[in-house]
């Protein structure tokens, strides 16, 4: 069952998490694929060091843009190493945020998708986080969350889609992602 709620995954457990056999149970082309096309502008809230963000990016291609947010640099760091590596640099761009804001302002209306995979059950606010992605996202843009039943309770997976909703986002789809709860969601 859940444990530490609201804790912050530690830096050093991103080198587990981009691990190869990591595809094997969470496959980011076969999850991303029916929702990314060439040329998105794709918001990727707590990255890690990048084991969804390399293959978004490619899969957004040149004419895309991935910002990928998180609130500890050492994770970012580790992602911009292996953007490079993967010479899909140009496409990402980095952000460090803070526990109370994801600080993208600038970015109103600009999203075309979202993706928040194993990190809202981090956030200690989830009303300010959805009220700052919903601000982000353009009429009709995608939200997919999913968060580890290992790390979430139904209710509390519940409790999140209710603070998304209020804020202006509607269920369109529940996909089966093996030990996680999931939905996409649409801004109204």
């Amino acid at each position: 069952m859940p444990k530490n709620k609201n804790l912050i995954c530690p830096w050093w457990l991103g080198y587990l998490l981009i691990s190869p056999l990591r595809r094997l149970w969470d496959n980011p082309k076969k999850i991303l694929s029916p929702y990314i096309r060439e040329g998105m502008t794709i918001l990727e809230i707590g990255p890690g060091m990048g084991f969804f963000s390399i293959p978004l990016a490619k899969m957004t291609g040149d004419s895309g843009k991935l910002i990928c947010v998180d609130v500890q640099e050492r994770m970012l760091s580790s992602l911009r190493k292996r953007a490079i590596k993967t010479a899909v640099s140009e496409i990402i761009e980095t952000r460090l945020c803070s526990k109370d804001s994801l600080q993208i302002d600038d970015l109103t209306t600009k999203i075309d998708f979202v993706l928040a995979f194993a990190v809202i059950h981090e956030v200690p606010d989830k009303k300010h986080l959805f009220s700052e992605i919903v601000s982000s996202m353009k009429h009709n843009s995608k939200i997919l969350i999913s968060d580890p039943k290992s790390h979430e309770t139904k209710e509390g997976f519940n409790e999140t889609l209710s603070i998304a909703q209020s804020a202006g986002l509607e269920i369109t789809d529940y996909p089966e992602i093996k030990r996680n709860y999931s939905v996409l969601l649409n801004k109204k």
